[in-house]
């Protein structure tokens, strides 16, 4: 029991002793440390620590304060900053500054001599040997050379900035493109790549832009190319010229920049190194206006560029490409126009507008681009529309519309907006709307047409005695039309807007077939001719001179007619020929030629009769004939002449008076076959005899003998007179 209680009293001792001492000294030695003491009860922390009255408790602690924290933090001053210690603090340089005096540290702010420190004339920068230091307040920015633009994965600014020279964008022919004006454009696009120093990108720009425009404007045998590789030549140079001019226009100066080219082609530009809020762009042609977080995209791409090139002449390219309208627009269409719409034909009313921005990925911006294209005045009935060049997988290209829509029109002048960028047009769309009364009445007139064309036919080749000269004639007439009309009512709608083979083929074989039609019945004025003029005279023309002049003549003008221009067979609505560029005169022309000379023979033929009926003994029965024929065959020239004289207007831009003419033509276009088997065979009293035959022999009556005589004795007549018609 005794031994634990040693260390009790060993304790009572030393405290005894430890009393004995602080009363003798008169300070606690207790006191914590950072602490002095007081009295012999009493400590106080040192300055710099807290707290800072005294303090009586044994278990009392002095802590560091922080001056350079709040409360009450300590102001060293501009450009210097408070580094906390011990006990106490002091002011040092913020990076990038340092002391007039050079020491490191200081006291009060009274003492701050900070200033600037220029690391890129001191050699303390870090940056890259293909970039530049630049000073600034309190730090440095590596950027680009002249010339130069960051690599892929790094900015323009930072100090781990690395940059390469800015390069002419290697240009690719198209595929399976063959033009030896293309082949000119690209070698002299080659040498401003080979002679290309950032220094002149200006002068490169403007040379570049030029090239284009003599392509443009003298495209040699681009014109000949089918529309798809039209369409591609344009997609191609569209695409390389937005990559090349973005890319050149990095190497300029910082400002703006206008270029017009002689053939009124304009460039606007604008780089600028920091950007913020709304900018315009734009010349006469157009003007856009954007944010210009738009322009640098999500990554620093500075100095940012955003430009428009506006061209007149790239509209020869695209004139006839074709309008894709979305699903919702063609539903408005439809229930506006109470009838099904089937596409639009669209035409170009402004220059090509082609954007290009330093930001690549434009396919859905955050906000957008608002627009105002100037053009030309637009056509009655027909809708303004903003539009862009949209390519393909395979190259080519179309109007389209998604993403855009037009804010208002007026003054020659559109406003648009859309949500992605790309070239921009604004189009004229004339809307094909399917009439069902129309479609209706052509389907079945030409189908009775075609069946009283085939009745014609048969007639011609199996009545033997109403078979003449002028009977060859009549039947050919009747295949061509036959051939013409089946082609015409198969394939006249040009179903996609595209203008294809198929559209091709049914516009020439219409063309030919019609035109072969004129050029029989232009047969049969010269018959009418020899019968009536030169009735002493001999007999017409041969079988085989007829078929020569009636099939070879429309082979020669078709045939000149696609070697000169085989692009106005088709067109974006309908396989017919194209008005454009005076084409219809392929059709016109010979048409015309046709109704002058059938004028003129009936004028002379009229007179000649007026003069036999004159004479004092005429032949009667011979002038009852010519009367008879040359009245039908005004009657035929009048039927079909004015058919095709309401067609020159059918495929005009839709107004009132051109739906009229459309339901005229197709009415008499109807006729033709009607009137034609009405005219040579039912009003015909031979034919209408070997019908009467016919139809004995298919019911099995028997043919009464005042029929056989009077066929026998037609049979004579013929014999005797074998050029008489039988009426």
């Amino acid at each position: 029991m005794g031994a634990p209680r040693r260390p009790l009293v060993l304790w009572v001792l030393l405290s005894l002793s430890g009393a004995g001492a602080q009363d003798s000294t008169g300070c606690a030695t207790w006191c914590p440390p950072n602490s002095s003491c007081v009295n012999a009860s009493a400590c106080r922390c040192n300055p710099g620590f807290s707290p800072p009255d005294p303090f009586t408790s044994l278990m009392g602690s002095c802590d560091d304060i922080n001056e350079c924290g709040p409360p009450t933090s300590v102001s060293c001053g501009k450009f210097a900053d408070c580094e906390n210690t011990e006990g106490s603090y002091y002011c040092v340089c913020s990076p990038g500054y340092a002391l007039i005096s050079g020491a490191r540290n200081f006291r009060n702010a009274t003492d701050n001599t900070c200033r600037d420190v220029d690391e890129c004339s001191t050699g303390q920068h870090q940056c890259h040997n293909s970039t530049v230091c630049v000073n600034t307040l309190g730090s440095y920015r590596c950027r680009c050379r002249p010339g130069w633009k960051p690599i892929p994965g790094f900015r323009n600014g930072p100090k781990n900035t690395t940059c390469k020279e800015i390069l002419f964008p290697v240009w690719t022919p198209p595929p399976g493109i063959h033009s030896k004006s293309l082949s000119r454009f690209f070698d002299k696009v080659q040498s401003l790549s080979r002679d290309f120093k950032p220094q002149v990108a200006e002068q490169t720009i403007k040379k570049l832009i030029e090239a284009m425009d003599g392509l443009l404007e003298a495209p040699g045998n681009i014109v000949d190319l089918s529309l798809g590789d039209q369409h591609l030549v344009a997609t191609w140079l569209l695409s390389d010229l937005e990559r090349t001019l973005r890319s050149l226009a990095q190497a300029m100066p910082e400002g703006s920049f206008t270029y017009t080219s002689p053939s009124s082609t304009e460039l606007s530009l604008m780089v600028k190194e920091n950007g913020s809020g709304n900018v315009t762009v734009g010349q006469s042609h157009t003007r856009m206006l954007l944010d210009w977080a738009v322009v640098t995209g999500a990554e620093d791409s500075s100095p940012a560029v955003v430009g428009v090139l506006s061209s007149q002449h790239m509209g020869k390219l695209l004139a006839n490409a074709s309008l894709a309208l979305e699903p919702e627009k063609l539903t408005q269409l439809t229930e506006a126009h109470e009838r099904p719409v089937h596409g639009a034909r669209a035409t170009l009313l402004s220059a090509v507008n082609s954007v290009f921005l330093s930001n690549t990925n434009t396919d859905k911006l955050a906000s957008p681009v608002t627009f105002a294209f100037s053009h030309r005045l637009e056509e009655p009935g027909t809708e303004l529309i903003c539009a862009f060049w949209k390519s393909d997988s395979s190259g080519n290209g179309h109007w389209a519309t998604t993403g855009c829509r037009k804010l208002g029109s007026g003054n020659n002048s559109t406003s648009c907006q859309c949500d992605h960028l790309s070239s921009f047009a604004v189009l004229m769309a004339h809307y094909q709307v399917e009439d069902w009364k129309l479609s209706l009445i052509t389907k079945v007139g030409l189908s009775l047409s075609l069946i009283c064309l085939l009745l014609c036919i048969l007639t011609f080749l199996l009545v033997r005695p109403i078979q003449s000269s002028r009977t060859t004639v009549h039947l050919h007439l009747c295949i061509c039309l036959f051939l013409g009309s089946a082609i015409f009512l198969a394939g006249i709608e040009n179903v996609g807007g595209q203008v294809g083979l198929r559209c091709r083929l049914v516009a020439g074989l219409l063309h030919y077939f019609f035109l072969a039609a004129f050029c029989w019945m232009s047969l049969e004025g010269v018959e009418l001719y020899f019968l009536v003029v030169r009735v002493f005279q001999g007999q017409g023309l041969a079988t085989r001179w007829q078929c020569l002049i009636g099939y070879g003549a429309p082979l020669i003008v078709v045939a000149i007619s696609a070697a000169a221009n085989s692009s106005g067979y088709g067109h974006t609505a309908h396989c017919w020929l194209d008005p454009k560029r005076g084409f219809l005169w392929s059709f016109l022309g010979p048409l015309t030629f046709v109704i002058l000379c059938n004028a003129v023979i009936f004028v002379v033929t009229v007179w000649k009769l007026t003069q036999k009926f004159s004479e004092i003994n005429p032949d009667m029965k011979k002038l009852r004939k010519a009367r008879v024929v040359t009245i039908t065959a005004m009657a035929q020239l009048f039927v079909l002449g004015c058919t095709w004289g309401f067609g020159l207007f059918l495929f005009s831009p839709e107004s009132w008076h051109s739906t009229v003419l459309a339901y005229v033509f197709t009415v008499l276009n109807c006729l033709q076959g009607t009137f034609l088997y009405l005219l040579h065979c039912l009003l015909n009293k031979k034919v209408r005899e070997e019908y009467r035959k016919w139809a004995c022999v298919v019911t099995g009556n028997k043919y009464s003998e005042f029929a056989s005589s009077t066929g026998s004795s037609s049979q004579q007549t013929r014999a005797l007179r074998p050029s008489e018609s039988g009426m």
